[in-house]
């Protein structure tokens, strides 16, 4: 019976959120104080794109930009990169090579429910091969 892992299986739910008028200076404090390397960009309530701490070093800080007078809508990415709850863990890999991204992020009925990184991927990947391994050992 073949495994099949779902990007619900592997996504984080701790998504964090801010409006595309916030500040830069503002959203480094919110992802410090959070824990958090990205956040989703929202206008109207709807998601819009994502910055990343990458983002800000590359557009915002290396440009020598004040980080109290550029909004996150000025240097998001967009659009969100996203992908279904049941999308194959295959077709998360799949987008996230094919739009040399480094996450992507889950969507269902409209609205952002987690997100995947490579990261992620990696340690989900290295855990299913060392089970798949012990489990050789002991049939």
């Amino acid at each position: 019976m073949p495994i099949t892992l779902r990007a619900r299986d592997l996504m984080d739910a701790n998504v964090v959120f801010s409006d595309a008028s916030t500040t830069v200076i503002e959203a480094v404090r919110k992802m410090v104080e959070l824990n958090v390397w990205s956040l989703v960009v929202q206008k109207q309530g709807l998601p819009a794109g994502v910055v990343t701490e990458r983002d800000i070093l590359r557009r915002c800080v290396a440009k020598g930009l004040r980080m109290e007078g550029v909004k996150l809508e000025e240097i998001m990415t967009a659009p969100l990169i996203s992908i279904p709850p049941d999308a194959h863990i295959g077709e998360v890999m799949e987008k996230m090579v094919e739009k040399g991204i480094r996450r992507v992020y889950v969507i269902e009925n409209g609205k952002v429910v987690g997100r995947i990184t490579q990261t992620m991927l990696f340690e989900d990947s290295l855990n299913v091969m060392e089970s798949l391994s012990s489990m050789r050992y002991h049939l």
